[in-house]
């Protein structure tokens, strides 16, 4: 069964993955029509019966900023991360009662550093209170990877899972490449972010 349904602009570009009640409501206001549904399942109301939407296109093309699409969230950068601390490696469910994963900017917002995908990273709260406003090579704590600002898609693909149904609308835009980076990610596989799936 379809959890939520993903959008796509009018070019078909996929947008994000939303609540099924909202997939529903656009379909009904006519803003969005019904491209792919959950094979024989129904949603009805008093007067209506609509296939139970697994992928929507909006019927009028919406320009996205690109600074609204990668804005750095902690949701995102946990699963940019994989949930584990970047300093002690540590996972979410590894920590200790009382602590927690928090956002840690390599160089300190208070010594000119900045909100950019390529200066925050995932730490443990205890990482975060040693590392504190020090540069990591003033204390010798270097991130496990280099911080790079991550493909909207590879967020979506670790926020919320694709069916493959849906992940055809990946390809079909994106391409077999940025695909197979999805599978490697949902396999457990670290990848290697090449210059394309950054753009």
């Amino acid at each position: 069964m379809v959890v939520g349904c993903l959008a796509l602009n009018a070019s078909f570009e996929p947008l994000t993955m939303v609540p099924m009640r909202r997939a529903l409501r656009l379909v009904l206001d006519g803003k969005a029509e019904i491209i792919e549904a959950d094979s024989g399942r129904f949603v009805h109301s008093e007067r209506l019966t609509l296939p139970r939407p697994a992928v929507i296109r909006l019927v009028r093309f919406i320009h996205v900023p690109r600074r609204f699409r990668r804005q750095v969230t902690n949701t995102f950068l946990f699963a940019r991360d994989r949930y584990r601390c970047q300093y002690c490696g540590r996972t979410a469910a590894e920590l200790r009662p009382r602590e927690s994963l928090t956002r840690d900017h390599l160089i300190p917002m208070s010594r000119g550093g900045t909100n950019d995908w390529t200066n925050v990273v995932t730490a443990c709260s205890p990482c975060n209170t040693r590392k504190g406003n020090r540069m990591p090579e003033e204390i010798g704590m270097h991130p496990l990877s280099a911080p790079v600002e991550p493909h909207f898609v590879h967020l979506s693909w670790a926020v919320r899972r694709l069916t493959p149904t849906q992940s055809k609308y990946i390809k079909l835009f994106y391409g077999e490449d940025t695909l197979h980076q999805l599978e490697l990610l949902e396999s457990g596989h670290p990848i290697r972010r090449s210059r394309t799936l950054l753009a």
